[in-house]
């Protein structure tokens, strides 16, 4: 059997790993091969570290996203994959990967990952998770300052000089390409059971 292959994108904060938590719980963790476009990062250890502060990481480019169109589709031809391992607080790629063993749901999840059109090519669902900016501001701050040890100011300027143009730039404009748009993110349990119950039925059966 094929798998399915869906893709979940959206702002920085917008909820889009709450979401597909979300999905993966209702499916069944030992159902699902998991990519998240932020293990795909380029690796930077050949720029001093402070030069690595200075790289947009939410523009298109700063993906190997050619690497994760090719772990896709080795999933989906019944091959198990290499994912990278990056680290946030230094910007780079660690030496060790995470082996990802093909399953019946392939979910693909990060928030440039229906701007890349042979990505998207390679989704049977496309999911685009839609929160106020404020809401995803907050989350933002909240991810950043606990879990990668970054100022408050370093975040505020980081999402004024890149995130934000990148979201309006590249992000937003993908939304078009979604064939469901999730408001609300997490919240929004309506519309994830709805997502959980097709998937479900796709995958011919009622549940893990």
């Amino acid at each position: 059997m094929v798998p399915i292959v869906l893709g979940i994108a959206g702002g920085t904060g917008s909820g889009k790993t709450t979401v597909a938590r979300a999905i993966v719980e209702r499916i069944g963790v030992d159902r699902i091969a998991y990519l998240e476009h932020d293990a795909y990062y380029r690796d930077l250890a050949h720029l001093p570290l402070e030069a690595r502060r200075q790289v947009n990481f939410d523009h298109p480019d700063a993906f190997d996203t050619n690497l994760m169109v090719q772990h896709v589709r080795d999933l989906c031809a019944g091959n198990a994959v290499q994912k990278p391992i990056y680290s946030y607080t230094e910007s780079v790629r660690l030496q060790e990967t995470e082996r990802v063993d093909p399953r019946p749901l392939v979910v693909v999840e990060g928030i440039l990952v229906l701007e890349h059109e042979a990505l998207r090519n390679t989704f049977d669902v496309k999911i685009f998770v839609d929160t106020d900016d404020d809401i995803r501001l907050m989350r933002r701050l909240r991810r950043d300052t606990i879990e990668r040890g970054r100022s408050v100011e370093h975040i505020l300027g980081q999402y004024e000089a890149t995130v934000r143009p990148m979201h309006l730039a590249f992000v937003l404009p993908s939304r078009r390409h979604a064939d469901v748009i999730i408001p609300r993110g997490g919240r929004n349990q309506v519309a994830i059971n709805m997502v959980a119950d097709s998937l479900q039925r796709r995958l011919g059966d009622d549940g893990p």
